[in-house]
């Protein structure tokens, strides 16, 4: 039996505002376009656009081949979920269009894969190409497009799955770098929404503006002034922790570590990119499924701070006011940071970092993201969202965007730390395995894991660019941050100004909710660490 590939994508310009649809027929063996499909549908929301597009896209299928089995490709989550029956159809606009596309095609002969916006370029330029046809009056015409000829981007074959053992990390690594190379065109610049001419398929938000300054010292932990205030997200809310399994080693196993550990890190807070610098601010953190590092922490060099610094603010002092004293100079760019849902070897507390099998949400990972999605569509402050490239966490953000209606943007260094050939494998196991790396690695951030992992002092200076770069493109807006363990703790544990060892005073629980902010003077307020109140039944 002939089997086809139906992508498929539909936007809205306002969400609801005009919109269109557009959708491709594939041969899955060659990656061929067999035939497309788009069209301008007036005003109509994001979700009937992209319905409507899946249901073009079924249509031209049978048309071609009545008999064949269909594999649909779309990065609307809230339409894969639902066609596949694990989600319930309750908006009345909804229910008729998925109606419609179940009876195209047996409900056997077809199933849906949810895929990242960015392997969906053709279908996505189709529905632009239908909105911009119908903003200068017209349809879309097949003889004027031009969609096909990003087919080749959009169509990132999906990885073939590792073989091995759990710690596999040769099969493991290779999966997860074909999703990284997949996912961007390098440099770890997001990429995404905001890419050439399908940035305007879904508009629900504007984009961020790139005007801000381009460095953020976020040493000094400072309180929000009522100014600061208005951009109402979490100003008054505090931590709190639910009984969730975390698989989060560090503030598990804190208290064992040796008193050496804390002995050796008592560096004083710093502020300004010239002093923190020089202090030692490695991230010393392992992620998920990694116990704490006992060792002591090592000052990383020069180049640790923001080499973006200087260029990026040349009139900024070299360090921020301290306290309630100092002018917040505007709305703060503010992430919410949020660890993605469980895997299957969250609960088993496993080396899982970018190195490993990049594996997806178990079906508690599921239901966390749909709950953390339905609280944050609750709070109604969230402007833009960015992910990690890893799977976790696409899927996570994806419930996030299909609640909100908004892209998802993909930042590689947003990832976790590569733990090498540790990846799969619990600390136990890596005890008995390589004993000698892994003493090195507990003793100094500089070392790595064994077969060329990243050390924690290279993932603190990949996050820290990270941040620089996302808080001087997203100034005076509240972002989703869709990442891991190791990230977040970073984050947050630089804009404390604190010192390595308080990473491992901090739970941060599957699908957990923190929170900072990142002032124009240099200050950064943390508001909320390991919320997982959502979680709760």
């Amino acid at each position: 039996m002939r089997e086809v590939v139906v992508e498929a994508d539909g936007g809205s310009r306002g969400n609801p505002g005009p919109a269109g649809y557009g959708a491709v027929v594939l041969d899955p063996a060659t990656g061929e376009t067999l035939a497309e499909a788009a069209e301008y549908i007036g005003v109509a929301t994001n979700n009937v656009a992209e319905y409507k597009g899946l249901v073009a896209g079924l249509k031209a299928a049978r048309e071609l081949f009545p008999d064949a089995t269909v594999h649909v490709r779309m990065d609307s989550k809230l339409v894969v979920e639902q066609m596949s029956g694990r989600w319930k159809i309750k908006h009345p606009d909804m229910k008729p269009l998925a109606a419609e596309a179940g009876r195209v095609f047996p409900a056997g002969r077809v199933r849906y894969e949810w895929i990242p916006r960015e392997r969906n370029k053709h279908a996505d330029r189709l529905a632009n190409e239908a909105m911009d046809a119908g903003k200068r009056g017209r349809q879309w015409e097949p003889s004027a497009s031009t969609a096909g000829l990003d087919a080749s981007a959009a169509r990132n074959a999906a990885a073939p799955a590792p073989s091995g053992p759990p710690g596999d990390a040769t099969a493991g690594a290779a999966r997860a770098r074909a999703a990284l190379a997949g996912s961007s065109g390098g440099g770890g610049t997001a990429t995404g929404a905001a890419t050439g001419p399908t940035a305007g398929t879904r508009a629900g938000a504007p984009a961020g503006s790139a005007t801000g300054p381009g460095a953020w010292p976020g040493a000094v932990s400072r309180p929000a002034t009522p100014d600061a205030a208005d951009d109402g997200l979490f100003a008054a809310e505090e931590a709190v922790t639910a009984s969730v399994a975390s698989g989060d080693f560090e503030a598990e196993a804190g208290a064992l570590a040796p008193v050496g550990h804390a002995a050796r890190a008592h560096a004083p807070a710093t502020d300004g990119p010239a002093a923190r610098a020089a202090a030692p601010g490695v991230g010393a953190d392992a992620a998920e499924g990694a116990p704490p590092a006992p060792g002591g922490a090592v000052a990383p060099p020069p180049a640790a701070g923001r080499a973006t610094a200087p260029a990026a603010r040349p009139e900024a002092p070299a360090a921020p006011r301290q306290g309630w004293a100092g002018p917040d100079m505007g709305a703060p760019a503010t992430f919410v940071l949020l660890r993605h849902g469980e895997t299957a070897l969250t609960p088993e507390k496993r080396f899982s970092g970018s190195g490993g099998s990049d594996p997806e949400l178990s079906a508690a990972g599921l239901r966390q993201a749909e709950a953390v999605a339905e609280a944050l569509a609750a709070r109604g402050t969230i402007q833009e969202i960015v992910s990690s490239p890893l799977t976790r966490c696409r899927q996570t953000a994806g419930a996030v965007a299909a609640r909100l209606g908004l892209d998802v943007r993909i930042e590689q260094g947003l990832r976790e730390t590569d733990f090498g050939a540790w990846e799969g494998l619990t600390f136990g196991e890596v005890r008995e395995r390589h004993p000698e790396d892994l003493d090195a690695w507990l003793a100094s951030p500089k070392a790595a894991p064994t077969g060329g992992g990243e050390s924690f002092a290279t993932v603190a200076r990949r996050v820290a660019a990270t941040r620089d770069r996302l808080t001087a493109a997203y100034a005076g807006r509240t972002v989703l941050l869709v990442t891991h363990v190791t990230p977040i703790k970073t984050l947050v544990r630089l804009a404390l100004g604190a010192p390595p060892e308080s990473l491992f005073r901090m739970e941060l629980s599957a699908a957990s909710i923190s929170a900072v902010a990142y002032y124009a003077d240099g200050n950064a307020s943390v508001r909320l660490l390991n919320d997982t109140s959502h979680l709760r039944g």
